[in-house]
């Protein structure tokens, strides 16, 4: 007897991918992660013509001439730029599959897209929308927390509880699950984007000196952090003088960043607080010995887990590769959507 469902599975691929808004990384199953690039498009402002995409246009931030553009088109976790965004997972989607055997190039791959906990419909249907046109055959969401929570491999299917909290580039997601679903999840449009605002507001307002987008970022992983640990560190910070114009260099300390870093801090310690306040008694009493697991760049953080401990005296845990938790998670969640669509064929 013919099977669809078992040829299509040797002509197609799968591919699962973590749209953030800083980066972008695919996983082709049977192959692992095979992409993991920013977020970002080089076009040309006249033509829209795309010139670079990933890490290629990465570079170009802050550094275009006027008659090209450098973009990000992913904002707070959901798609701001449609066009764009559509180039971008094209190249992406295009990218993977020169991983795959020829045969399984014949059909469009089935794509697992991780999105945040707190989107709405509309935004949704962009995302689907965005990546068939890109090339997708079926397309599937699924929650962020969820394929973080898995890729770090917590016991989700077990009835007792699981906290995670994944800490993106535009958004915070701080999510209780319990038997494969989410009992409460809060999803905050606060990430490493706002961490990088702040020093970048911080700079303006104390050294009237503008920096740019890949100066903060630098700044928050060199010396950022949540909590006291080494406020003497300090580095040199060169940019635009405001009032004179001209070049300027300064020194900064760590520990005037991480007052700078407060705020954004503060709402993202806020959220776990509310989450934890939500959850269930029983699932609660779990997590006093699971503790809450920290996924997403934001993980990184230095200090961020000791806050966390002290803000809510639970046991606090770093994933072993925070950046890679969610696309690991769509790429263990292919794999058991296949086991399940063999067991049903």
């Amino acid at each position: 007897m013919f099977n669809y469902q078992k040829l299509s599975r040797f002509f197609r691929s799968d591919i699962g991918i973590d749209l953030g808004t800083a980066n972008c990384l695919v996983f082709v199953k049977d192959k692992g992660i095979v992409l993991q690039e920013p977020s970002v498009v080089a076009i040309t402002e006249n033509t829209k013509e795309v010139l670079a995409v990933g890490t290629d246009a990465k570079k170009m931030l802050g550094r275009t001439p006027g008659n090209i553009r450098a973009v990000r088109p992913m904002k707070d976790g959901v798609i701001a730029d449609f066009e764009i965004t559509e180039h971008m997972l094209r190249y992406f989607i295009q990218k993977a599959m020169t991983h795959v055997p020829w045969r399984q190039r014949l059909l469009q791959p089935r794509v697992l897209v991780a999105v945040p906990s707190g989107i709405t419909e509309v935004e949704n249907r962009a995302v689907k929308d965005s990546a068939k046109r890109a090339g997708a055959g079926d397309v599937v969401l699924v929650e962020e927390p969820m394929a973080a929570a898995i890729g770090v491999g917590l016991p989700v299917s077990e009835p007792s509880g699981s906290m995670i909290v994944d800490i993106g580039g535009g958004t915070t997601e701080v999510a209780v699950i319990s038997l494969s679903g989410i009992v409460w999840a809060r999803s905050v449009r606060v990430g490493g984007d706002e961490l990088d605002a702040a020093i970048c507001q911080h700079m303006k307002r104390v050294y009237n000196l503008m920096i740019g987008e890949r100066t903060s970022e630098k700044i928050k992983m060199d010396i950022g952090s949540a909590y006291p640990t080494n406020d003497d560190a300090s580095m040199e910070v060169k940019g635009r003088d405001l009032v004179s114009g001209l070049p300027k260099t300064i020194r900064i300390t760590a520990g005037e960043i991480r007052m700078a870093l407060q705020e954004p801090i503060t709402s993202i310690i806020e959220a776990v607080r509310t989450t934890l306040e939500r959850c269930p008694p029983e699932l609660a009493a779990d997590l006093i010995d699971r503790g809450i697991m920290l996924a997403g760049g934001g993980a990184l953080l230095t200090g961020l887990d000791r806050l966390i401990v002290e803000e809510t005296g639970l046991p606090v845990f770093v994933a072993e590769d925070p950046l890679k938790a969610v696309v690991k998670g769509t790429g263990i969640m292919l794999q058991e959507m296949d086991n399940m669509t063999r067991t049903m064929s």
